[in-house]
């Protein structure tokens, strides 16, 4: 089967969960003897087009800022949706998979299915419905509803990335499209196989050197400040107390700074971006992960948690998938968005005892449902759905 994925962010130079996603299913659909392309921006030196771990990428265009004033830039997404048109009328695919976010790119691949008549799925990895009011205001949220809108009525083929997004989609546009559902994975024999992060720290007796971790992008969904005060809340009582940040982002300064407002400096570092065995041996090393999330398309963090036998943390709230995850009470909490529940879940975790052993057996086990091996079985079952109806 030659398939083509086509998403403007491309892993490893942009790191996130739908650009792993997009790697692990190319990566291994390209390893059991698949034609696989991805078409994205141009983040590499060099040629346009190059093979890349058994996939050939195609850079549409050249690099531009994803974000600007901490939202993702209209202007970046209309630039690889003129672009993409030509690169992509130039070959044919059997099946192309376009990832909907951030839209635009979505009607070129609808244009480009009718004209070359090839099939072509849309991935949803989170739906934004009403928050697009919350995101943009009352006036431009009407514009980004209307397009997110346009897309799912142009979209045959859909595929969410959890329960939680089908239903967000679903209740977009009725219950007569056809959706199924393939969640994000894991490689769960390369993370057994990552050691903890211990190196340049002291171990305590139970093998940790973090109390808490977060993992992701320093913007304003993430609510990274209200972990923040819920450390110093902690701290109070647990004045080791000690919290990794990994990640980076426009919210970087205005944390720091809280940082020093609260005098948690000591007890708290922000890393900055790692690299993904880095990342997993400080997971391994912490004892909860805290996901504060407003809004998750999924919330891969989560189940690499689990992996590492790590409960997770997370929050109620409408556009937050992560909380679907996590079984309340079994292998994590799903709390209130509020610094003194938050810190109050932490501290049921991070005491010792029977309970913890038997909160982080389950989450091991809740890893095993993601391995990438089962969903790339399911993933080319799909695909070959679609290609048999056509």
């Amino acid at each position: 089967m030659k398939v083509a994925f086509v998403y403007d962010a491309v892993y490893p130079w942009v790191k996130g969960g739908a650009e792993l996603r997009i790697h692990e299913l190319g990566r291994r659909l390209s390893l059991q003897g698949h034609d696989v392309h991805l078409f994205g921006i141009k983040w590499w030196e060099g040629e346009n087009v190059l093979q890349h771990e058994g996939m050939t990428l195609h850079g549409v265009c050249k690099a531009r800022d994803l974000y600007v004033n901490g939202r993702r830039s209209i202007s970046e997404a209309l630039v690889f949706s003129a672009k993409l048109f030509p690169v992509l009328m130039k070959e044919r695919f059997d099946l192309i998979d376009v990832s909907v976010f951030p839209y635009f790119s979505c009607f070129t691949v609808k244009a480009v299915s009718i004209l070359k008549k090839t099939p072509a799925v849309f991935t949803w990895h989170e739906v934004w419905g009403d928050y697009w009011y919350e995101y943009l205001g009352k006036r431009k949220g009407i514009l980004g509803l209307a397009v997110e809108t346009a897309v799912a009525k142009i979209s045959k083929d859909n595929i969410a990335v959890s329960e939680w997004t089908r239903n967000r989609l679903e209740a977009l546009t009725g219950k007569g499209k056809k959706i199924a559902v393939l969640p994000n994975g894991i490689d769960l024999k390369l993370i057994s196989e990552i050691k903890p992060a211990f190196q340049n720290y002291t171990e305590n007796e139970e093998g940790k050197i973090y109390d808490i971790i977060f993992a992701g992008r320093l913007i304003k969904e993430k609510n990274v400040d209200v972990l923040i005060r819920a450390v110093s809340l902690i701290k109070k009582d647990n004045p080791d107390i000690c919290c990794c940040i990994v990640g980076d982002g426009p919210e970087r300064k205005a944390l720091e700074k809280l940082t020093l407002e609260l005098g948690v400096q000591v007890n708290l570092k922000i890393e900055g971006f790692q690299e993904y065995r880095e990342l997993i041996g400080k997971v391994k090393a912490s004892k909860v992960l805290v996901l504060p999330s407003s809004r998750e398309g999924f919330g891969m963090v989560v189940i690499e948690a689990f992996a590492c036998g790590v409960p997770v943390i997370t929050v109620k709230e409408k556009y937050n998938a992560a909380q679907g995850l996590i079984e309340n009470g079994t292998d994590g909490f799903v709390v209130r968005l509020e610094e003194r529940e938050i810190a109050k879940a932490v501290e049921k975790i991070i005491k010792k005892g029977p309970e913890n052993r038997k909160i982080s057996e389950a989450a091991l086990n809740k890893a095993k449902k993601y391995n990438w091996n089962g969903i790339v079985k399911d993933a080319m079952l799909l695909y070959e759905y679609y290609l048999r109806r056509e």
